[in-house]
């Protein structure tokens, strides 16, 4: 069986090294595999959800800049995702141009991200420099011409496919920069990173609450009381009204023990909407 895998392209994108190695894991379970990239975060997530993908890569969470909000918010809009695995990678950034002089370089394009993550640097060497965003750091090296004075951040990887000449590496600010990816698929799939008996040490979960004093507290004694570890916990707005927010909590647990499920019973009862994203394993590339 051939399994599609989405992530956001261009070849040579940071997604794509975590596609690559979700490729090898599927490899290992006797899956052949095919990578599709996609131009938004939003549409290789969409591509699960509409079936034109088996599965789905999408940065979660960067240790510099913290968490994807385009991911936990698509995520949270589509229905029936589940998170079967996460891949942690190194992220080491490269300044590409078409241009050989460092100091000509006026303008600077790459994903958002990637910007932040190398401020401390581009304010250092290039103090003045436009930013400009894009969708990928791969989709940053068509703006790149000979004579123009503009660079682009993104990978080794893009810059030997490209054959785009890198100007300074690494440039992130912080040496252990890495990127949590999820690997995605439909609920209840019959495609399977990892065998299904094998137990898992994460679970995600969201809900939304009702705009009171207070209302948090209750959710997290549940958690405190059969001491269960969250490891991450964000508040993303709602998008309906100013001051409602959602909650994405990561836990320590497989929540297909049944003290675990017992524990998300409790949950629902504080409130409005909860969703299960999954239970999965961590792996560092």
């Amino acid at each position: 069986m051939m399994v599609m895998i989405a992530y956001l392209g261009p070849r040579g994108t940071y997604s794509e090294a975590a596609a690559i190695a979700c490729s090898g894991q599927l490899k290992s379970q006797g899956y052949d595999s095919e990578l599709r990239p996609y131009p938004s975060i939003a549409q290789t997530l969409q591509a699960v959800a509409k079936g034109e993908s088996h599965l789905a890569i999408a940065p979660v969470e960067n240790s510099i800049e913290g968490s994807v909000p385009m991911t936990l918010d698509t995520l949270w809009q589509l229905q029936g995702l589940e998170i079967q695995q996460a891949y942690v990678l190194p992220i080491y950034h490269g300044l590409l141009s078409q241009i050989d002089d460092l100091s000509a370089i006026k303008t600077v394009y790459s994903h958002p991200q990637a910007l932040a993550q190398c401020q401390e640097w581009l304010e250092q060497h290039l103090p003045g420099v436009e930013l400009i965003p894009t969708n990928s750091t791969t989709e940053s090296i068509q703006y790149l011409e000979p004579v123009r004075p503009i660079a682009a951040i993104a990978s080794q990887r893009a810059a030997k496919l490209y054959e785009v000449p890198i100007l300074a590496y690494p440039i992130n600010d912080r040496p252990d920069n890495c990127t949590r990816f999820w690997a995605m698929s439909s609920t209840g799939t019959d495609i399977h990173l990892n065998s299904p008996s094998q137990p898992k040490t994460h679970t995600s979960i969201a809900f939304s609450l009702a705009n009171i004093p207070g209302v948090l507290v209750k959710p997290l004694e549940i958690f405190a009381r059969q001491g269960i570890n969250l490891s991450r916990i964000e508040s993303r707005p709602t998008k309906r009204s100013l001051g409602e927010y959602l909650f994405f909590i990561d836990i320590e647990v497989d929540a297909r023990e049944p003290s675990i499920q017992h524990t998300l019973q409790q949950l629902e009862e504080y409130t409005e909407v909860l969703k299960i994203f999954g239970s999965y394993t961590v792996t560092d590339i």
